[in-house]
């Protein structure tokens, strides 16, 4: 289309042939293979017959591919909104994952605030009482160290919360694919490390708490194509 001509014409070939776009596909398809060799490790703790994480991750693919088709149209800053969204996504889901194990046994067989959220009885709770919960978890106290050495996550969902509220005027322009904009590679350098940071955290904290999703063999040819990726472009951002 002759729209979509105008577009690619607007931005400089650095940007269309970024690695992000390479690196996005690896993530929706790790969660693509997850997803479904999953499937059969039943959550204990709800009334669900399937793994409630199945549709987790499929999401989460979902979001992925429109992070970049928007990027490939230019809008980092739309992008950033979707990238906030992936990063509720991925600490609700790391809630869950800790909340069934927290509190599920054999007198507990259904962990009704998780099961009343599956139904569409109850709501999550809002993301500061999700956060704190994590932060504060004996189980995860190991990993919470790692992850809470800098303030990089804080910087992250910092910038999610700019962008999506134009708290800085430069954030329309990088929104508007027509104008030269001679930082918009600068940016999404800086989107690619944002997005890389979230998909590790969610990795790591999925297989601390879900140590057999490691039984299933896509995962392993999922990671070692993530592994060989991240090896390839680990220089590419500085």
């Amino acid at each position: 289309m002759k729209f979509e001509k105008d577009i690619e014409g607007s931005l400089e070939k650095e940007y269309l042939e970024h690695p992000i776009f390479t690196q996005l596909d690896y993530y929706a398809d790790f969660y693509d293979s997850l997803s479904f060799s999953i499937m059969g490790f039943i959550s204990m703790g709800t009334s669900a017959i399937t793994n409630i994480n199945t549709y987790a991750y499929s999401s989460m693919k979902g979001t992925i591919e429109s992070i970049k088709d928007i990027l490939k149209k230019g809008r980092i800053n739309d992008a950033y909104a979707l990238l906030r969204k992936y990063y509720d996504s991925t600490i609700i889901n790391i809630y869950a994952d800790l909340y069934l194990q927290d509190n599920w046994n054999i007198d507990n067989f259904i962990v009704s605030k998780i099961d009343k959220w599956l139904k569409g009885v109850e709501t999550i709770p809002e993301y500061r009482i999700i956060s704190n919960y994590i932060k504060d978890s004996h189980k995860l106290s190991s990993i919470n160290k790692l992850v809470q050495r800098d303030d990089r996550y804080k910087k992250i969902r910092n910038r999610c919360n700019d962008h999506t509220h134009y708290n800085f005027y430069h954030h329309y322009l990088l929104n508007d694919n027509n104008i030269y904009n001679p930082n918009r590679v600068k940016y999404l350098n800086v989107f690619a490390k944002d997005i890389e940071a979230i998909f590790i955290l969610h990795f790591a904290y999925t297989f601390y708490l879900n140590d057999h999703y490691m039984m299933s063999s896509d995962y392993i040819v999922s990671g070692r194509k993530l592994l060989f990726f991240k090896t390839r472009r680990k220089n590419q951002f500085r």
